[in-house]
């Protein structure tokens, strides 16, 4: 059977959060994790999910930005920076997927996403189920079938691909610009 949480993002006391000094604005998690697959594997996942008919940015941690058309590359750069900061500064809602290749695709309230390689977090698996409460932002409550921060092994490894966004978000670096093969942009 096909598995497909959606969860809800409660921050709680986002607003009192600024105004304290030892809590960070936006809330970010604790877990920083030192494993993920190349952004080429990234690009390559993401090629296929977009039927290689769409521009993209991937992040120095493999957060992926769909670009609209007809974007030149500095347009482009600086369209996939606000749409992670977008996410970031207001509220990381995420939507993770089943895709037909076995992967997660995480997914936020604006055109940018994680992919988490089954393969490869199985791989990790212990460290995930180890870390993945401290992949929740400060004081944040995901509500899930399970209840509150309850995750079975999906929500564990869609915690893990959101990890990356947060750090994509705190420290952006693009490392590839992708134009599909149809493209026909401005490279300016």
């Amino acid at each position: 059977m096909k598995k497909i949480l959606t969860f809800l993002a409660t921050v709680i006391g986002f607003g009192t959060q600024a105004q304290e000094s030892d809590k960070p604005f936006p809330p970010v998690p604790k877990w920083k994790p030192t494993f993920n697959v190349s952004v080429e594997v990234v690009l390559e996942r993401m090629k296929y999910y977009t039927d290689n008919a769409k521009d993209i940015v991937i992040f120095r941690n493999g957060t992926s930005v769909i670009l609209p058309d007809d974007l030149n590359d500095k347009e482009a750069n600086q369209y996939a920076l606000e749409v992670l900061s977008q996410i970031f500064n207001y509220h990381p809602d995420m939507n993770p997927t089943d895709m037909d290749d076995g992967n997660i695709l995480v997914r936020y309230n604006h055109p940018a996403y994680n992919v988490v390689v089954n393969e490869f977090a199985e791989k990790h698996i212990e460290e995930i189920e180890k870390n993945h409460l401290d992949g929740l932002a400060t004081s944040e409550v995901l509500i899930t079938p399970l209840g509150n921060n309850a995750f079975d092994k999906f929500g564990m490894k869609a915690i893990y691909g959101r990890t990356f966004m947060f750090m994509d978000a705190q420290e952006p670096e693009v490392v590839i610009l992708y134009r599909h093969e149809l493209s026909n942009k401005r490279h300016q």
